[in-house]
């Protein structure tokens, strides 16, 4: 199976121009999202799947609602895991019968505001989950779709972040035996399918493929076991994406025929009878992003050069700290024809490190350089060793590959210091610029 990928966004001096032109109308930092991008990926991932696959996306990796909307456009279905996202789902013209609610540790207050904004299918992760599904939803007089949640075996494939096959917070155990159906019959509730998610940011085609046929066949175990067909069968995601670094989307043309195989030859007749489902987040609007900054200074310390943004872990990969994301590597790309010279600094001043030529990109070979933010920590660091020509005061830097786990994941709240601007555009226009903001609510 091939490991192809798709080529990296490329870079136009129609681009560059944008953004610096963008930097000037709103301000650094700021994410600029393009949304033709996000229609590419949906594209191309939805050939990669069985036909007449559900695509879920996962609001987590960014609920900003233009993003949400051009999904909802390109055929996909909201995947969300908080009444916060299920906002945003709703505001990008979704109804609540399109969500898929999943997530450990749901609230009774939140089952209660999700079924009466119309959702009516949720993944439960245990048979305990299923019955405070069951609870509210008799309460509402509504019944509940569920899928069980499955922590299996797996295939043991060794790419990606492992989500189950191991002790987990997730999915309803099976390596001591097949769930019993009377266990899951809940008031309230149907249970209509299954719901697998093993492992996630998967690279590897060979090694996703594996994990999804271990999936197929112990769904066909499971629905051998409890005599009932199943409807819904949530195959996970963990379809990969560069993050905050150069490169391209990873390809996987070639999942489409031996998955339907699989499901031909382990579940017969699913065609009739049953909806394959798939997720991702990271895949379907990752390379849509960049995050376009501004150097306010570059000094030398006992051998290093430093290059500060006003950018930094508040604004891109702040979760980095609790494992939920790598420690980064970013490699910004360095926009020409911006600096001082060009009034794109939004409002840096050039330091006595801003030469003649800041700005013009020279003949200076590329070096290694910490870029790191404006905040009073020394945790503070986008990349220890970029690999970049030497940035110069008030020229742009962006920062590549981030539509995904960008502003939404990062410490907004750190230092009480400005979110950046999201702007996100189409054929090179500007769509929508909003800007999160933190407020304190008064409590009765």
């Amino acid at each position: 199976m091939r490991t192809d990928h798709s080529p990296a966004p490329e870079r136009t001096a129609d681009q560059d121009e944008l953004a610096a032109d963008l930097v000037r109308r709103y301000g650094s930092p700021l994410y600029v999202y393009d949304l033709d991008r996000v229609a590419r990926a949906a594209a191309d991932l939805r050939a990669a799947l069985p036909e007449h696959s559900r695509l879920y996306y996962s609001l987590k990796a960014n609920p900003h609602p233009e993003l949400v909307r051009a999904l909802r456009l390109a055929g996909c279905s909201p995947e969300i895991c908080s009444t916060g996202e299920l906002t945003a789902a709703l505001a990008a013209g979704f109804d609540g019968a399109d969500c898929l609610y999943g997530g450990p540790g749901k609230t009774a207050g939140e089952l209660r505001t999700a079924l009466a904004a119309g959702v009516r299918t949720f993944s439960v992760e245990s048979p305990a989950d299923l019955r405070r599904v069951g609870a509210e939803a008799r309460a509402l007089g509504v019944t509940a779709r569920c899928l069980l949640r499955i922590n299996g075996a797996g295939a043991g494939a060794g790419v990606g972040l492992r989500m189950t096959g191991g002790a987990s917070q997730f999915g309803h155990d099976i390596t001591d035996g097949l769930p019993d159906l009377a266990e899951l019959t809940v008031e309230g509730t149907e249970l209509c399918g299954l719901h697998f998610f093993p492992l996630t940011n998967a690279g590897d085609p060979q090694g996703l493929l594996a994990e999804a046929v271990a999936s197929i066949r112990t769904a066909a175990a499971l629905e051998a076991h409890w005599g009932v067909p199943l409807r819904l069968l949530d195959l996970g995601g963990g379809f990969a994406c560069p993050y905050a670094a150069p490169g391209g989307r990873p390809r996987y043309d070639e999942l489409r025929e031996p998955l339907t195989a699989a499901l031909d030859e382990h579940l017969p007749g699913w065609r009739d009878r049953l909806e394959p489902a798939f997720e991702s987040g990271r895949y379907l609007v990752g390379d849509s992003g960049r995050l376009i900054c501004t150097v306010t200074e570059v000094k030398e310390s006992r051998g290093t050069t430093y290059g500060v943004l006003d950018s930094g872990i508040n604004h891109l990969g702040g979760l980095s700290g609790v494992g939920r994301l790598p420690s980064l590597r970013a490699e910004p790309l360095r926009l020409t024809g911006t600096g001082p010279d060009t009034g794109a600094e939004a409002g840096a001043e050039a330091g006595p490190d801003a030469g003649p030529d800041a700005g013009t990109g020279g003949a200076e070979p590329a070096r290694r350089v910490a870029l790191v933010g404006p905040l009073c920590t020394p945790a503070d660091v986008i990349s220890r060793a970029a690999e970049t020509v030497p940035p110069r005061a008030g020229e742009l830097l962006a920062v590549p590959n981030v539509g995904a786990y960008g502003a939404t994941a990062s410490l907004l709240g750190f230092l009480s210091r400005p979110a950046p601007a999201e702007i996100t555009v189409r054929d090179g226009r500007v769509v929508s610029a909003d800007r999160l903001v933190l407020e304190r609510e008064p409590l009765a």
